[in-house]
């Protein structure tokens, strides 16, 4: 009977969960499961840092629906990683992170690298554990992947010791398993009927659309309802596309009327923390009904009247089933729809003066306005930073779903390119576009190194203002670096960010008007490598920090 090694053990086990991709960097001792995993047909791309390769692997979790795998070295490369793995948990996308680690024989005498690693990421994970042999690898591997995506998923990690990876065993010692598959539950259905029941008594109903609505890959039940029903809907960040941006009963542009006036709200995946406010700006008799995968996760922060957990999708084809109509006969007359209109009108003609600013250094609103009016309808994009986040989420419009990727629950800095390449891979026919903040873009950088070589021709932009929310201009930050008063927030002014492009092989463009930046946006969608754009605006100096997301 011939030996197989635990290293070949991993990657046979990995291609029985029918894992397609594995991002990770090498190092003693994982290197043996790179090449295993690529002998089996696997594709791994190497990162240049672990809190990288670990947020790609999550975003790979949420566009799949299925666990997103992470390999890193032992030690340091796992502490780096626990990025990904709170990032994952949080926002409950399935992670299966690995992890090499000292031999097991030599725990305790101050081996190379050594970690408590089972321990360390066992607070932030559905699931921690180390195989208690190579025969046992298989059987574990599993385990990690039924709970990073069963029930509410969420990550997993698996501790491989040096002398399993290089260790054999014969190849009948290893056990057949076949693939986790997550387990799908409908809602009771006396608690449907109430639902049903309040929402055909509404008279100013809300339906508002999570980020789990995107995972769950509910958007043709939940276009169905709001078809159906003729409420209007509210889509969360990255619950835009879930139900298309262009629909009529889209209440985003009166966001803030929309959650005080509503009767009714029926919230579908979606969590009632500082995304929605904590649920503090609903009205006060405001009856709710919530929709989530976690038990625990109901009646979070405010009382849910009609709590239905479950899988999405079922859940919400439960209750297209129980709804007999719309809310009102003629929803185009109801009040609270006609007030939500002329709000949305209101707010739609004061971001068009913002688009059409003239003023030089170029607005966040102006640049962004000249990248939307070029990108195709099938675009992906990737949006990370404080300002640059926050307001390109009032900009873009999405029209299908997990075509949004921001630092979403967790609000990590430096996921941009992570989720970049995983989303490249994931929609290889699409265009990827990353904006990211001048700081965001800090954390990692020499990604774009990682992207060229794996030949992902992303779109890059750089929103450069100089600093950490806001910036200085030259003359002031040269002043203020003598009186030794530098704030803490400011950055070298006007960075060569698209040198560093060029210096790895990609195209870099540094624009500072807008028809500079369109001409440079038309040109990176020409180009079949990856692009990267230094867009200059308005620092802004001294200013208060105010962002929508921010409690009042």
């Amino acid at each position: 009977m011939a030996a197989v090694s635990g290293a070949q053990a991993v990657a046979r086990a990995l291609k029985q969960q029918n894992v397609e991709v594995v991002f990770g960097i090498v190092g003693i001792p994982v290197v043996e499961v790179a090449e295993a995993i690529q002998a089996e047909g696997i594709r791994f791309i190497s990162f240049r840092n672990e809190q990288s390769c670990s947020y790609a692997a999550s975003a790979w979790g949420y566009l799949n629906q299925k666990p997103g795998v992470c390999l890193v070295v032992s030690g340091p490369g796992v502490v780096h990683a626990l990025a990904g793995v709170v990032h994952s948990q949080v926002n409950t996308w399935p992670l299966v992170l690995i992890g090499g680690s000292c031999e097991t024989t030599l725990e305790g005498a101050g081996a190379f690298q050594e970690c408590l690693q089972v321990e360390m990421c066992r607070p932030y994970a559905k699931y921690s554990a180390r195989p208690q042999s190579i025969g046992q690898i298989p059987s574990v591997v599993l385990a990690a992947f039924r709970h990073a995506m069963v029930g509410r998923p969420g990550a997993a990690y698996i501790d491989l010791p040096a002398d399993y990876i290089q260790g054999t065993v014969p190849a009948d010692a290893l056990p057949s398993v076949g693939p986790a598959r997550p387990v799908f539950a409908q809602a009771n259905p006396a608690d449907v009927a109430a639902a049903a029941e309040l929402l055909r008594g509404a008279k100013s109903p809300l339906v508002v659309v999570g980020k789990g609505a995107a995972y769950a890959q509910a958007e043709r039940e939940i276009r169905a309802l709001v078809d159906k029903y003729q409420a209007p809907f509210l889509p969360t960040p990255m619950g835009k596309g879930v139900v298309p941006d262009a629909h009529p009963r889209n209440a985003s542009s009166a966001r803030s009327s929309a959650l005080k006036g509503a009767d009714v709200v029926l919230l579908l995946g979606a969590r009632l923390n500082w995304i929605l406010h904590f649920g503090r700006r609903f009205r006060p008799d405001a009856k709710i009904i919530q929709v989530d995968v976690h038990p625990e996760e109901l009646g979070t922060n405010v009382a849910a009247d009609v709590a239905l957990q479950g899988h999405l999708p079922l859940v919400v084809q439960q209750l297209i089933d129980a709804i007999s109509g719309p809310f009102v006969p003629e929803p185009d007359a109801d009040p609270f729809v006609a007030e939500l209109a002329q709000h949305a009108q209101k707010n739609a003609a004061k971001q068009l003066d913002k688009y059409h600013s003239a003023e030089l250094p170029m607005t966040y609103h102006r640049a962004f306005y000249e990248i939307k009016q070029r990108l195709p309808e099938d675009v992906v994009l990737v949006s990370e930073g404080a300002n640059t986040m926050d307001i390109a989420r009032t900009v873009y419009d999405f029209q299908e779903p997990r075509r949004r990727l921001d630092c979403a629950t967790f609000a990590n800095m430096g996921v941009g390119l992570g989720f970049a390449i995983a989303a490249q891979v994931h929609y290889p026919q699409s265009r990827v576009v990353a904006i990211v903040g001048d700081s965001a873009f800090g954390f990692s950088a020499m990604e774009l190194e990682t992207a060229v070589r794996s030949r992902l021709p992303l779109i890059v932009i750089v929103i450069n203002n100089n600093g950490i929310y806001f910036g200085l201009e030259q003359a002031e930050y040269e002043q203020l670096e003598q009186q030794g008063r530098l704030p803490t927030t400011a950055l070298t002014p006007d960075i060569r960010y698209e040198l560093i492009a060029e210096a790895v092989g990609a195209r870099g463009r540094l624009v500072s008007t807008p028809e500079e930046l369109g001409a440079a946006v038309e040109g990176a969608l020409a180009h079949d490598g990856l692009t990267l754009i230094n867009c200059l605006i308005k620092p802004g100096g001294y200013q208060k920090l105010d962002f929508a997301w921010m409690s009042k």
